[in-house]
């Protein structure tokens, strides 16, 4: 269980990142609302599976997690270009993420 609530967690990291850049500095109120909401359970998903897994392993998921996530959106979206390059970067986060998965 603690797996599933880091990998949501860091699904929830790239929605705030998404909010927050479409917040326009906090001047809109549905995108700031949004970043708000998913930051906050995002940090509480985290904290919990912490309570399990350790520290640095989790915070390493939950950043690979996130950070794909967003980029993969961006470039899916047209908002961030996408390259062979990034794609093939991603996927190495991927297997960073899933290898300290496997040895846990």
């Amino acid at each position: 269980m603690p797996w599933f609530v880091l990998l949501l967690s860091g699904v929830l990291e790239a929605v705030w990142a998404l909010a927050l850049g479409r917040s326009e500095g906090f001047t809109r109120p549905v995108p700031t609302a949004v970043f708000g909401v998913a930051l906050v359970a995002s940090m509480a998903g985290l904290a919990v599976a912490m309570r399990s897994l350790p520290v640095g392993t989790s915070y390493a998921v939950w950043v690979g997690v996130g950070a794909t996530l967003t980029v993969a959106w961006s470039m899916a979206t047209g908002a961030e270009p996408a390259s062979l390059a990034k794609v093939l970067l991603l996927a190495g986060i991927v297997g960073c993420v899933a290898g300290l998965k496997l040895l846990h």
